[in-house]
């Protein structure tokens, strides 16, 4: 691992959504990582105290690019909640479609990482739960609405993503203008 391209820490976390994406969550070893860096099995413990720590690292650095592309959204649209949950989720399916190898890591079963890791992972999605239940209780939805809507969109996303990335829609402008309308009709539903 070439130490001047950038912190070694940053390299591990880098190198272990690779390893998780080839790997799997179960077959994920700090010895795998160490042989992806091209490093002795003793480097990744300097910056990482085991392999949960680096995980949660993982994770966290998910979270910390997502929620910047959330921030840039809910500034440009800062008071229109509706037009945030439109763009958020448009963003979203941008962020899985130029960032397929965090898929694995966004989409893994709960009883796979430890609660803590379990915790942070949960936050990639809360700063939209807040500002969809912003917008719900504004318009006067039900919580069963909130509810069926929120899964509705977000099979939205992911479908269209796995869709866009598998070939079977187009990459384009006018798939993402069908997706945005279709996504923004849910919200005119309540």
């Amino acid at each position: 691992m070439n130490q001047s391209t950038g912190s070694a820490r940053m390299q591990f976390i880098l190198a272990g959504i690779g390893v998780i994406e080839e790997c799997g969550i179960s077959g994920f070893t700090m010895r795998k990582l160490a042989s992806r860096c091209g490093v002795s099995i003793a480097a990744p413990y300097r910056h990482f105290k085991d392999k949960d720590e680096l995980i949660f690292a993982i994770i966290s650095y998910i979270n910390e690019q997502w929620y910047e592309l959330q921030n840039e959204v809910i500034q440009r649209y800062e008071n229109d909640l509706r037009r945030q949950l439109i763009e958020i989720s448009m963003e979203y399916i941008r962020f899985l479609l130029h960032n397929p190898h965090f898929r694995h890591i966004i989409t893994m079963r709960s009883s796979v990482i430890t609660p803590e890791q379990q915790r942070v992972k949960a936050q990639i999605s809360h700063r939209s739960r807040v500002i969809i239940d912003q917008y719900c209780k504004s318009v006067n939805m039900s919580d069963e609405r909130r509810r069926l809507k929120t899964f509705i969109v977000r099979s939205i996303i992911y479908g269209a993503a796995i869709m866009m990335d598998n070939g079977e829609l187009e990459n384009d402008e006018a798939t993402f203008y069908g997706i945005r309308e279709a996504i923004s009709r849910e919200f005119d539903l309540t």
